[in-house]
């Protein structure tokens, strides 16, 4: 079958990460002159960045080495290849070519399989995140309590300000355009969660290892610590926390977790 010859070219990195390589993919394709190939690979590209995602994530351009005979070999230019940089590869193939028709058949429906995969792969983890950030709040407040603090919402504040670049709970909940009732920690999604049970465990720590006393030290304490992991999300070439998107109600990943699950018992 078709679809099992796109399936047979796909190779898996020392990471375990799949991809495929544009020289066979050109042969499938029936792409005798590979440079040809190539302009269709730059149209693939301008696609990818229109859409908004990183090429390099989906067009890895590497060295092989190949044999040409007598036991030599020749290094040569070839493409790892993500399952969407393959997609948009032949959606920018010869269309009158049959093949290309069932490729495009079978990367749009294996690219929506992952793109569902991935989905599910981060509701999981904002579930998950979400958890361990109610309980290590839950183990701030203690501190913040054994320091001396007394009013903890003016405590959180000053630690989303040295996060969130000067942005308390109020400001963040406006940006992310939330209403009334919703927490904005039930709209982040996996990385910005992240990042605040970072901010979290780590105030909880300085404030019990350096036995921190007086309200006011405690408060800049937890600010400074969001100052450090601003920081190094800066450093590290990150997207600020209060640029990251606003994402649906944890509530609904959790609904779509169960879904999942029940699914698969249905199919067994």
């Amino acid at each position: 079958m078709v679809h099992n010859a796109f399936e047979r070219l796909k190779k898996v990195n020392e990471y375990g990460g799949e991809y495929w390589s544009s020289r066979d993919l050109a042969k499938v394709l029936e792409y005798p002159n590979y440079s040809k190939f190539l302009n269709v690979i730059e149209k693939a590209k301008e696609a990818c960045k229109n859409s908004g995602q990183d090429i390099h994530n989906h067009f890895s351009h590497v060295d092989e080495m190949v044999m040409i005979g007598s036991g030599a070999e020749r290094r040569i230019d070839t493409i790892h290849l993500s399952r969407y940089g393959c997609y948009l590869i032949i959606q920018n193939s010869d269309p009158s070519k049959e093949i290309v028709a069932l490729g495009q058949t079978y990367f749009a429906i294996q690219t929506r399989k992952q793109e569902v995969s991935d989905a599910l792969l981060e509701d999981q983890k904002r579930v998950r995140l979400r958890d361990e950030v109610k309980k290590h709040n839950a183990s701030l407040l203690e501190a913040a309590e054994g320091a001396g603090v007394t009013n903890y919402g003016r405590f959180q504040n000053y630690g989303y300000k040295g996060l969130y670049g000067g942005l308390d709970a109020s400001d963040i909940h406006q940006r992310k355009q939330l209403k009334k009732s919703q927490k904005i920690l039930d709209h982040m999604g996996s990385e910005e969660l992240a990042a605040n049970l970072f901010r979290a465990t780590q105030a909880d720590a300085k404030l019990r290892r350096e036995s921190v006393q007086g309200e006011m030290n405690a408060n800049l304490t937890h600010y400074h610590v969001g100052q450090k992991v601003r920081k190094t999300i800066e450093e590290l070439g990150g997207t600020m926390p209060e640029e990251l998107p606003t994402v649906d109600g944890v509530g609904k990943a959790e609904t779509r977790i169960r879904r999942s699950k029940n699914k698969k018992i249905e199919k067994k």
